[in-house]
């Protein structure tokens, strides 16, 4: 008698007392209640996956783990940038996009080793690239602020992708789907410290980045307004119009940031203008304590420009023509 009642007190004892390791829910799950409007879905970077084969998560698991174990550490004394090019969307121009950004961005600003592009397929095969999913981009983001000196080095994001009023949009074909807002970018940057950066942001509406992003550190370049589209995201295309322009030949030339984007806008303007459509008006806004870090980068730029590679992203627009007729 007396044993049944210590279990009955030990166990009314465990039953009163607070369970530590329960996190409380404060909010009813989207599964239950309907999902949140896509400007909320954005501020949380709320990310659906569907229709995954089984070997699928640990395949994508050994990608980001290669990609991840793959960035070198900062090197004492040297502004060292650190490279993410990224394609969001499944269709291949965002793919070709990012894979060629990283490699000019990499040659352009000394960070080989320092370089990681997210990407799915370029074409008709598989990806050996992890896919530019928010949450692979929160990794990876937080493995380099692990490895880099905030003090002394560079952030430098180049995204690739649909966009809409409140952010980009991630979309893995019919089975991922996510956007990301300026507020949740802003929110990570800030929690892991990564206060010198430059972001480069090719989508619709992009323009939405520019007022919650910038800062006296920061530059940050946009491909649209907060009110326009950006245009050339076709799948067969090997570039944006703004890729192209900022990517495959502004900045492949040893010049400044703001001049390389002078030139960039001059030449979307122009295929714009060509095409008849409604001026895209890029963005750029540079903070006034940018040049400590960026000065030191574009000294060591390589002294001689490179070619530009893929089929310009303007011949689209004849395509177009010849289809009408």
């Amino acid at each position: 008698m007396k044993l049944r009642s210590r279990i009955l007190a030990a166990l009314a004892g465990f039953l009163g007392a607070p369970i530590l390791a329960q996190v409380p829910h404060t909010v009813v799950s989207p599964l239950f209640s309907g999902l949140p409007p896509p400007n909320i879905q954005a501020d949380g970077a709320m990310q659906l996956e569907r229709d995954r084969p089984p070997g699928w998560a640990l395949a994508e698991h050994r990608r980001l783990e290669k990609v991840l174990a793959s960035i070198q550490p900062q090197r004492k004394g040297v502004v060292d940038a650190y490279v993410v090019a990224i394609a969001l969307d499944s269709d291949p121009v965002f793919a070709r996009e990012a894979r060629e950004a990283g490699r000019v961005l990499s040659r352009r600003y000394d960070a080989i080793g320092r370089t990681v592009v997210l990407a799915g397929p370029a074409g008709a095969g598989p990806s050996d690239l992890p896919r530019g999913s928010p949450d692979n981009i929160a990794a990876v983001l937080a493995r380099i602020a692990e490895v880099m000196d905030p003090r002394e080095d560079v952030l430098v994001v180049y995204t690739s992708s649909h966009g809409a009023p409140f952010g980009i949009v991630y979309n893995d074909g019919d089975s991922g789907y996510a956007s990301l807002s300026p507020s949740w970018l802003w929110t990570t940057l800030g929690e892991l410290h990564i206060n010198n950066r430059l972001l480069i942001l090719s989508a619709c509406f992009s323009g939405v980045f520019v007022p919650m992003l910038s800062s006296d550190t920061t530059a940050i370049v946009t491909a649209a307004s907060s009110d326009r589209t950006s245009f050339g995201c076709v799948s067969e295309n090997d570039w944006t119009f703004f890729g192209d322009a900022m990517i495959n030949h502004a900045l492949r030339k040893p010049q400044p940031l703001a001049t390389a984007f002078t030139e960039a806008s001059g030449l979307v303007g122009g295929w714009e203008w060509q095409g008849g459509m409604i001026p895209s008006n890029p963005q750029i806004n540079i903070g006034t304590h940018v040049q400590a870090w960026l000065g030191p980068l574009e000294r060591r730029m390589p002294p001689t420009p490179t070619q530009p590679v893929g089929r310009p992203a303007v011949a689209a627009l004849g395509d177009a023509k010849r289809n009408n007729h």
